[in-house]
């Protein structure tokens, strides 16, 4: 094998795992935590694989064997050095240790021009105060008339449930579209047949790892929220998150980091649930939450940055 196999297959390697387990829970992580004591692990395993397997595949003819579907436009592919692998390494280790880094800016920022990458932090930027503003509007209204501590009408539970499976499908299938960009870097921009298959394969295995560890690191985060494990707040969590996903993968084919319109949209959700309540001091506690989910996010650019310009330097 040579060398520039080698690193393309590390790097590829690195990203896929890392991406899957550490994005891939902010899509499917309220599902998870609203379905796991109802249904067997490995049932919503099958279920999440089936839609992969939809929309790679999709992607791979509607875009002539380009599964990034066309977000890698603007960043054309390159060879792969010791130097590329080590965004996603790092990406590897942060997500074991639970920071909510965004995959976008650590893995593509080692690619992309100083220009592609600015259009990426203003796109992500824009995502975040979409998410939150459209989160906290829809969620002042929703807490009027959904009180999450009052079980359901059992007549509706499985409408509900039924409503949530449909808009985590949608989630899952618009978020991959945007953030399987952040592995397909690694590799050339059209796969043949056989090759395509064995990416999918990898990534349900990854995939199945997730879901029989229950979500891993990152599924704390979502797990702190309120109500994120009862199914209506879930249903209507993963729908603001897909509407927004769709209106920016319209928008432009600029990758942008997914993670801040996650981030976004649980701070303005968060704010939204405080505010209903018309207690003084529930806005001071919201803040520091907010807050420490934002300081996250920036160390993430930040780390991000210093390792653009740590390849530079080795350019």
């Amino acid at each position: 094998m040579e060398l520039l196999t080698l690193w393309m297959g590390v790097g590829f390697l690195f990203a896929a795992y890392s991406v899957i387990a550490n994005d891939s829970v902010q899509t499917l992580g309220t599902w998870i935590a609203s379905n796991n004591e109802r249904f067997h692990w490995r049932t919503m395993w099958l279920a999440a694989s089936s839609v992969l397997l939809w929309a790679l595949w999709y992607g791979w003819f509607t875009y002539g064997g380009d599964i990034s579907y066309g977000r890698l436009n603007k960043i054309p592919f390159q060879e792969i050095q010791w130097y590329h692998a080590l965004a996603p390494g790092l990406l590897l280790l942060l997500t074991r240790i639970g920071v909510p880094v965004s995959t976008s800016f650590l893995v593509l920022s080692v690619f992309a021009s100083s220009f592609i990458l600015e259009k990426m932090l203003i796109k992500s930027f824009m995502g975040y105060g979409v998410a939150a503003i459209f989160a906290y509007v829809v969620w002042l209204v929703v807490s009027k008339f959904i009180n999450e501590k009052s079980k359901p009408n059992p007549k509706y539970d499985k409408l509900w449930r039924v409503g949530q499976w449909m808009a985590t499908g949608w989630l899952w299938v618009t978020w991959l579209q945007h953030d399987h960009a952040n592995i397909a870097v690694f590799l050339p921009r059209e796969h043949s047949l056989l090759f395509t298959s064995l990416i999918v394969l990898f990534y349900i295995i990854v995939l199945g790892w997730v879901f029989k560890e229950g979500g891993g690191k990152i599924q704390k985060l979502i797990q702190s929220k309120s109500n994120t494990k009862f199914v209506r707040s879930a249903t209507i969590i993963d729908l603001i998150y897909a509407f927004t996903l769709y209106f920016f993968k319209e928008l432009n084919n600029i990758p942008m980091s997914t993670t801040f319109v996650f981030i976004g949209l649980l701070a303005g959700r968060e704010l939204g649930i405080y505010t209903s309540l018309l207690k003084p001091n529930n806005i001071k506690k919201v803040f520091p939450m907010i807050g420490k989910d934002f300081l996250k996010l920036l160390l993430g650019i930040g780390i991000s940055l210093l390792i653009v310009l740590f390849i530079q330097s080795l350019k």
